[in-house]
């Protein structure tokens, strides 16, 4: 058939198309696995690429290639890390659990490539010299997360916290009805308000780079088992010092490789950052699609940005569709933990075997809540706008302020007079007045819905 070519590997001959550059253990996986049409991410594919070319580096001040093969190999692995040929990765994320089939895909494709070049090179002898899939899809998993948390996660969610800190500034002297159990409560400001949100994503770029000095540890030189087996002992960390010079990331070789390949928990612990992150997203989005509701039968505090029409029948609704998509991102990224946290219960003796699945779910985590979080930022928080008489018109009749007269006039008083003030839907400063025996300036003093933001004891002596 001349749309074919015939490749053979250790199990037999069979056809491979003519134009790939991938070879029999490829083409039996394609063959094997036809079951999702999901493929690893281009982060993934890139990281390959770049333990690829980086073993190579080493094996050759390690003596174990000529010349001529490690810099044909680190061409061709460095085109594959580019993004060159990924339509030659065609092997679908439900596969053997190690990997293996990605890691020979890899091999191959880079061992072709080479050949064409003109160099003698073997996808296993070659390429994959010093290495097994066992330690490099492990490594993988490590280089590609690592990678994208630093270029990708971490920027936009400073960029993120940054933008809700501008915000809070323009607005600390706003104040607003707080609520408690959705219940109105003792007033807050926007900006206070706000800042809360900006430490919550200062907390989750903390966890996420405490969980990062863990990943940037690598089991590359663990082979098959561990042990190192047909690797040369300081293979691993030349790999690590060249993945350092590659990416600029510190990376180095974990000093356990049993670790890295039996078990996945820094992959686990970095998701479980992820998680964190997305809680924080989906109470941030929340508050906004409270705060915009409306506008006339909801809160009605902020009006969100109009990106859209909202509805395909109701002329003129708009609808807060960033924080949406927010929650959905945050809602996938949650059940993204939860698989990762049962394959990574998948380590039997010496090699977890659900390996793609976890690669596949942790990068799409990563990559979904960095566009989010942009998002987020530039499209909802940075050009909301704040309803300034709908805000001050709940401050006035809110009944809670009377909470601000405890030490004057005792809990019991209070409370009558807020419960007054409920029946007759009338501002808490009218009932106070014929309540309390204190004069409308006293009152307007005690009950200065910003001077109750600042906390502290009012109206004592």
């Amino acid at each position: 058939m001349s749309g074919f070519r015939i490749e053979h590997d250790s199990m037999g001959e069979l056809q491979v198309p003519a134009e790939a550059l991938y070879g029999a253990q490829t083409q039996r996986a394609i063959d094997n696995f036809p079951i999702s049409g999901l493929r690893l991410p281009r982060e993934f594919i890139r990281a390959l690429g770049l333990i690829k070319a980086a073993a190579a580096e080493a094996n050759l001040a390690l003596g174990y290639l000529k010349k001529g093969q490690a810099a044909a190999i680190r061409k061709a692995a460095l085109a594959v890390a580019h993004g060159e040929h990924d339509g030659q990765f065609p092997i679908d994320v439900f596969q053997t659990g190690s990997g293996t089939s990605t890691n020979m895909n890899a091999n191959e494709v880079i061992a072709h490539l080479a050949a064409h070049a003109g160099a003698k090179v073997h996808p296993n002898d070659h390429v994959n010299y010093g290495q097994s899939s066992n330690d490099v899809i492990p490594t993988a998993i490590h280089v590609s997360a690592t990678l994208m948390a630093h270029e990708q996660l971490l920027p936009t969610l400073k960029h993120l916290k940054k933008t809700i800190e501008q915000r809070a500034r323009q607005l600390k002297n706003v104040a607003k009805t707080g609520r408690t159990h959705l219940m109105d409560a003792m007033p807050v400001t926007f900006g206070q308000e706000l800042s809360g949100w900006a430490a919550q994503i200062g907390s989750a770029i903390a966890r996420i780079e405490d969980a990062l000095k863990r990943m940037r540890r690598l089991p590359q030189g663990g082979t098959a088992v561990g042990t190192g087996i047909n690797a040369d002992p300081k293979f691993g960390a030349a790999v690590a010092r060249e993945l350092k010079k590659l990416t600029g990331v510190r990376f180095e070789a974990m000093e356990n490789p049993f670790e890295g390949m039996a078990a996945q928990d820094d992959a686990v612990e970095l998701s479980g950052a992820l998680k964190a992150l997305a809680v924080a997203l989906m109470k941030i989005s929340n508050d906004l699609r409270w705060m915009n509701s409306g506008p006339l039968a909801g809160l009605g505090e902020i009006e969100l940005p109009a990106l859209q029409p909202g509805s395909s029948i109701m002329p003129g609704k708009v609808n807060p569709v960033i924080p949406e998509a927010a929650a959905m991102v945050a809602a996938q990224v949650i059940g993204n933990d939860a698989a990762i946290a049962i394959a990574g219960q998948s380590g039997n003796f010496q090699l977890n075997v659900m390996l793609p699945l976890i690669a596949y779910n942790l990068l799409e985590s990563l990559g979904i809540l960095a566009s989010v979080s942009r998002l987020l930022a530039d499209k909802a928080i940075a050009g909301f706008n704040v309803n300034r008489a709908r805000v001050n018109q709940a401050l006035a009749m809110n009944p809670i302020l009377v909470t601000a007269l405890n030490p004057v006039i005792g809990y019991e008083k209070g409370a009558a007079t807020a419960k007054q003030a409920y029946k007759q839907h009338r501002p808490i400063m009218d009932v106070a007045l014929e309540t309390t025996g204190l004069s409308k300036a006293e009152l307007a003093k005690l009950l200065d819905p910003l001077a109750l933001t600042k906390g502290g004891i009012h109206g004592e002596g």
